[in-house]
This record gives C-alpha cells, structure tokens and sequence, in this order.
C-alpha cells in the first residue's frame, strides 16, 4: 500500500505559527458568508407581504444569486491562485457586508433582484479563497480538520438563518439585513491587521512565481485527469441535496407541520446545523486519522456521508410525524458533514497544488447552477400546485449517485501533481 500522497513528509506536519488563527478568523467570516446568503429564505412571508411576488419570483431571488456566485467562482479562484488570498477574501467580505446593508433598503422586487445578484458577484470570491489558504497553512494530517473547523463556521451561519424569519416578525425583514451588513464591513476591517497569506517559504512550491498561474492552462490541468471530473459531477449532485433543502425546507415545513414562518426557519435550519458541525467535526477527525493509513482515508469518510445522507433527506419529506421529519434532517447534516470537511483535501488529492482555488470555483459553478435550477423549481412546482417533494427525492437519489462516484476517485500520483517544471522540492 503506498503512503498517502498529500500528508507523507514530515515537513507537512509542521504547522506554521498562524495557521489555527487563520482557521478561527475565517470560520466567523463563514459564519457571516452563509447567514447573509440565507436568511432571505427564511422570511417569505415578510417580504412577499411587504415586496409583492410570486413564489417563482421569491424562488428566483436565491437561484439568481447561485447563478452569479457559481459563473463567476472559476474566475475568483483564480484570483486567489494568481494573487494574494488574504486580500481577495478581506475584498469579499467587505463587498458583500455592503450589499446586505443595501438589501435593507430595496422597496421593488427589481431592487432586491439587483442586490442578490451584487451578492452572488462579492460573495464568489470567498469560499475558494479561503480553503485554498487553509490548505496552504495545513498541509498534512490536520487538513480536513481544519477544514472541518471553518465550515462549522458556515454551518452556525446556515443554522442562525432561522434569525432572520425572527427578526422579520418581530422587527420587520430589513432589519437583520442592516444589523448583519454592519457587522460585516466592521470585521472586514478588522481582519487588515491579523488575516495573513502563508510565508513565501512555505508555499507548496516556493519557485513558482505567481505569473506562471494563468486561467486557460489552469482549465486544461484540472480537467486532464478524469477523477476531477467524477469531483465536478458528485459536487453538482450535492448541490442539488443542499440548496433543495436550503431553499424550500422551511416552506415545507411550515405548510406541511402548519408551523410559523420562525418556527418553520429555525426547525429546518437549525436542527440541521447542530449534526452538521458534528459531523465536520468528527468527520474530520476520522479522515485525518483514516489518511494516515490510506491515502483514500478521505475518500472512504465522505462516501461513509454520502451513504447516511440519502435515506436521511427522503426519509425527512416523506413522512406526517414532525419528529421524525427532524431526526432525518439530522441525519442528513451528519453525513452532509462528513463530505464537506473532505471536499477541498480530496481536490488537493487530484489536481494541481497551484489550481486549488481555481479547481473550487469550478466545482462551485456547477453546483450552484443545478443548486439554483433546484430552487427554482421549487417555486414552479409550487406555483403548479405538484408537490415540493419530488425536490428531495430526486436530491436523495443523487446522493447515492455520489457515493458511487466517490468511489471511483484516483488521487493523483506524486509526479502527476507536480508542475511540469524544474523544482527544488
């Protein structure tokens, strides 16, 4: 059996001084990157009271900014792959903070259109940034941990999403856009004086200048090796699982448990975040630790995911008992965990060091096309009067799709990750 690939070195398993910091300033950046994106969806019926729609039109104000932030991810990760991540992320925070303050104030459903597009546009520059520094600061037996860490970050924000049918009820539906806006531009200022990119001794390969790192050769690279593509599909597929529920859970809840809109918010928001951080968690754990005796320790915990996730998502749509609809949005966030953690270390086991970022925001584009075809379909299906569960049937097939595909990954061979040029390392 060989060692596995992306944590053999005993060099790896340095950590450089700052690297649990960057973990911590970025799981609150995360935090504020879902909360912002999602507590929209949990105030329908505020704003289409307040802002005449359609569910169609209320269903397209998501699935147009998952259109934006997927078609511009490719082109943002590479942003950070040819400049400087830190900055590229600091960038994006404050941008997108600046547009939620900006939804506050939105009187027309072209006006609200026009911000969730502004925020699919600042807000594609983060994610890919930000696992890309992530993996540069743990290089070894402490990735999917790491990554793990930050994405519980974005989980309490999907989870804190339910804040926003709240605050809608009690304080009107622009008010969580001006408080959560404000607290954005105000960290985003923060993080100037403490976020950091890795030390120039410590890049993956340190006689690679920048200028080498262009858009097209970085496409070619990616999508030369074919298990890159089984990582585009099976991306794609947890789209479709993600932002289904993300998008048309709390309104399935609501009509089918006769909840009220906060009630509805924080039960499909909530209770699935909770397993969901346990999962990254504990998924992380075990894939670090599964990677030290395979190189597919990984690959074998996100499939572990995949396999807990799809009867647990049909299982939530399918049943009248508002208990059990729960524990199968639990089970759901605890496999979805175990997969997300293992995301980005498995990209790093199939592609090019230099094309991290790039290679994220490819994934991104797919998923959040299909992610927002999912939502909106939602609202057609709704405005038809067909049952919004035929959404979370077909996300559940996906899954196990997933899984196969998982399985089928080949983690590229030492050589093969290496550019094609003299090195020194």
């Amino acid at each position: 059996m060989s060692a596995p690939s992306n944590s053999t070195n005993a060099a790896d398993a340095v950590l450089p001084s700052r690297a649990w910091l960057i973990v911590g300033l970025l799981c609150i950046v995360g935090c504020l990157n879902y909360l912002d994106r999602i507590m929209l969806t949990t105030m329908r019926a505020s704003v289409t009271s307040a802002i005449t729609m359609t569910d169609a039109q209320f269903g397209l104000l998501t699935s147009a900014f998952l259109w934006i932030y997927g078609a511009l991810s490719p082109f943002a990760g590479f942003l950070a792959d040819r400049f400087s991540r830190s900055r590229v992320i600091i960038g994006s925070l404050f941008l997108w903070s600046l547009t939620t303050w900006l939804t506050s104030h939105c009187v027309t459903f072209e006006q609200l259109l026009t911000t969730r597009i502004l925020m699919g546009i600042s807000e594609a520059c983060y994610l890919p940034a930000a696992l890309s520094l992530i993996a540069d600061y743990h290089r070894g037996p402490t990735r999917s941990l790491a990554m793990g860490i930050h994405l519980c970050g974005l989980s309490i924000g999907s989870g804190l999403g339910g804040l926003g049918g709240w605050l809608a009820e009690h304080h009107g539906w622009t008010y969580a856009f001006t408080l959560f806006g404000s607290i954005g531009v105000g960290y985003s200022l923060l993080l100037l004086a403490f976020l950091r990119d890795v030390p120039e001794h410590l890049r993956v390969h340190p006689d690679q200048p920048e200028e080498n790192v262009s858009f097209i050769p970085a496409l070619r690279s990616l999508f030369s090796h074919g298990s890159f593509w089984l990582l585009f599909f099976y991306w794609g597929l947890i789209g479709v699982a993600g932002w289904g529920v993300i998008g048309w859970m709390p309104t399935y809840l609501q009509t089918q448990f006769k909840l009220g809109q906060g009630e509805a918010g924080f039960s499909a928001t909530s209770y699935l975040q909770i397993t969901t951080l346990i999962g990254l968690i504990v998924g992380g754990i075990c894939a670090d630790r599964w990677s030290r005796r395979t190189e597919r320790g990984r690959i074998y915990t996100a499939v572990i995911g995949m396999c807990i996730g799809a009867p647990a998502i049909f299982l939530a749509a399918h049943t009248g008992t508002f208990g059990i609809a729960i524990a199968g949005l639990m089970l759901f966030g605890l496999g979805r965990g175990f997969s997300d953690c293992n995301t980005m270390p498995i990209l790093c086991m199939v592609c090019d060091p230099r094309y991290r970022a790039t290679g994220f925001g490819v994934l991104n584009l797919f998923a959040c096309s299909v992610g927002g075809l999912t939502i909106y379909a939602g609202g057609v299906l709704r405005d038809a009067h067909v049952d919004v569960r035929l959404i979370f049937t077909v996300a559940s097939i996906g899954l196990l799709i997933c899984a196969v595909l998982l399985s089928l990954i080949r983690p590229r061979t030492l050589h093969e990750s290496r550019p094609h040029t003299p090195a020194h390392d």
